[in-house]
């Protein structure tokens, strides 16, 4: 039986084949080249197939510094290979609509090809403006979650989320101390952090982790494994973020209370589990159950879970509110829709019966430095009485 990787990486490689064919099929088409550009076109192809499908491996062989051009050159281009691809996509879909009128023969030609050159054209101001976007501050998003029978002194607690930040090969130390003074600058009540922080082992990351120890709020700093944790070393990295002051919750749950001259009035309670895929790795795995043994179920509870998957469990919990992330919220458009595929919700706020949920576009980016229709986001949530 052939193993699971070799099936995905070898339909990653005939995807990754075919895009870069496509591009250059069409570019020698559109841009009329001479044999020789032709030639030296495809070297160039060549070349960037050869550097994006290899640049893990290297990187793995290089240090963590060495390898951070290499992993910039091959995500970017990765990148901008699919959005040239998509650019390309539409400009043959308006081709063969074209075709459905009738013009002159010399007439369609020229539209064609102003068509084609127009597609390359679209491809490559897509694949700007989302390296710009990709690359730009992370701005802070406000939501509101309207609460039923939510405590009046509970009205108005705001929690701030991070997701997938992806600490590793091109976001490092600097970016986070940002994301860090930005979130302290908000005075939350409860930070959460669902999952995918890291994507490199502890020693590598040690000191770019360092500045999540300055995080400030009233309830403390949350934090849940999602499922990069488990590829750089889940155990490892949970002793160092309880080292730094973050409670990481394994199927856990903590009641907080909010006022202490309304105990009564102002609990609330935050659980935690493991990431939805996690199973394999002894010791792990999610068990909300577990996480609610005991829950007094009149109080208001908060979810962290990595994945939105997690959702249907949670409505049958009764949880008030689940937080996610995974999905990127696409990330780079139309991925988005390839992700609904895997999860039940992408990105927003959803309500499933009485419960909520909200999945984050995510605070930082995976691969490509790149974001399009779904800006990375700091997220305020406050709780309102409905």
């Amino acid at each position: 039986m052939v193993p699971r990787f070799l099936i995905l990486l070898s339909l990653a490689t005939l995807i990754l084949v075919g895009l870069h064919y496509y591009v250059f099929e069409r570019a020698c088409r559109y841009l009329t080249l001479s044999p020789p550009e032709q030639r030296l076109l495809k070297y160039a192809l060549s070349a960037a197939f050869l550097l994006v499908w290899t640049a893990m491996p290297l990187g793995r062989l290089l240090t963590m510094d060495a390898a951070r051009p290499l992993f910039y050159v091959a995500f970017i281009w990765l990148g901008t290979l699919v959005l040239l691809s998509v650019g390309l996509l539409f400009g043959d879909i308006a081709r063969w609509l074209s075709m459905l009128f009738p013009v002159e023969v010399e007439r369609r030609a020229w539209l064609q090809q102003l068509i084609g050159r127009a597609s390359l054209g679209l491809g490559a101001a897509l694949s700007g403006y989302a390296l710009v976007q990709g690359l730009r501050r992370v701005a802070v998003k406000q939501v509101a979650v309207p609460v039923r029978d939510l405590p009046a002194v509970l009205d108005g607690l705001r929690i701030v989320q991070i997701t997938d930040l992806h600490i590793g090969p091109t976001l490092r130390g600097p970016w986070l101390r940002h994301v860090v003074e930005t979130i302290n600058t908000l005075r939350p009540d409860v930070i959460a952090i669902t999952g995918d922080l890291v994507d490199g082992p502890v020693a590598a990351l040690r000191p770019h982790i360092a500045p999540l120890a300055d995080l400030k709020a009233k309830h403390g700093t949350f934090f849940v494994t999602g499922n990069h944790e488990y590829y750089a070393g889940p155990n490892e990295w949970i002793a160092e973020l309880r080292r730094l002051g973050l409670r990481v919750l394994r199927n856990e749950r903590v009641t907080l209370v909010h006022d202490p001259a309304q105990a009564q009035d102002s609990r609330l309670d935050i659980a935690g589990v493991d990431d939805f895929h996690s199973h394999s790795f002894p010791g792990h795995g999610p068990d909300l159950p577990r996480a609610l043994d005991g829950r007094d179920r009149s109080l208001p509870l908060v979810l962290l879970a990595h994945q939105p998957l997690a959702i249907h469990e949670a409505v049958e919990h009764g949880v008030t509110l689940q937080l996610s992330g995974h999905t990127h919220g696409g990330q780079i458009w139309p991925w988005g829709y390839f992700v609904r595929l895997q999860q039940p919700f992408v990105v927003g706020l959803h309500r499933i019966k009485e419960t909520f949920l909200y999945v984050s576009c995510g605070t930082g980016y995976w691969g490509p430095p790149m974001r399009l229709a779904a800006p990375a986001e700091i997220t305020e949530l406050r709780l309102q009485r409905a």
